[in-house]
């Protein structure tokens, strides 16, 4: 018993990692990002390295939950999360190497339980692909920079884009805007 109370101790009051410098690069092939200023307003596209890590490097790294969330494609429960329900105003960036890729801006209440977007902070900045690990496909969001899985898109989102990105709270770090 006393083993058990002091891991969910060190889970409770684990110390985040400072989220990796977005304009970083990695050892992989070019992309093209977005990056914003400290009081989001501020734009800037720049060509960086993909960030390629081995699998011991991103468990190293990563929580075991963000592990499981961004580099093996999991799902938290629907309102588990702590951005499900989150409303401060800010960037929600990704977990594994910094990019931005969500604006409070532009996030809404599905009713889901989940984190949901009209739109990403910047095209540049995420990816798709199809999902076919369900016996119907769906569309899977990624991190543009390292591929972190997460979450998916929807065609049942509010205007104007009608779309609902549907992401996982462990994929995201956010960032708060800075007033200037």
């Amino acid at each position: 018993m006393p083993f058990a109370l002091a891991g969910l101790l060190a889970l409770t009051f684990r110390k985040e990692r400072p989220l990796p410098d977005a304009a970083q690069g990695g050892a992989g092939a070019k992309v093209r990002l977005v990056v914003f200023s400290d009081n989001q307003e501020g734009r800037e596209t720049i060509d960086v390295g993909k960030i390629v890590k081995t699998e011991a490097e991103w468990r190293r790294e990563l929580s075991s939950e963000e592990f499981a969330i961004t580099r093996r494609k999991g799902t938290e429960m629907a309102f588990t999360g702590r951005y499900w329900n989150h409303h401060e105003a800010g960037l929600y960036c990704c977990v594994c190497c910094g990019t931005a890729l969500f604006r409070s801006a532009e996030k809404f209440d599905s009713g889901t339980g989940w984190p949901s977007f009209r739109a990403p902070a910047a095209a540049e900045n995420v990816s798709t692909q199809t999902d076919r690990d369900l016996p119907i496909a769906r569309t899977e969001v990624l991190c543009t920079k390292c591929d972190a899985h997460l979450g998916h898109v929807f065609g049942d989102g509010p205007p104007p884009t009608g779309l609902r990105y549907c992401i996982n709270s462990a994929a995201l770090r956010f960032v708060p805007k800075r007033r200037t």
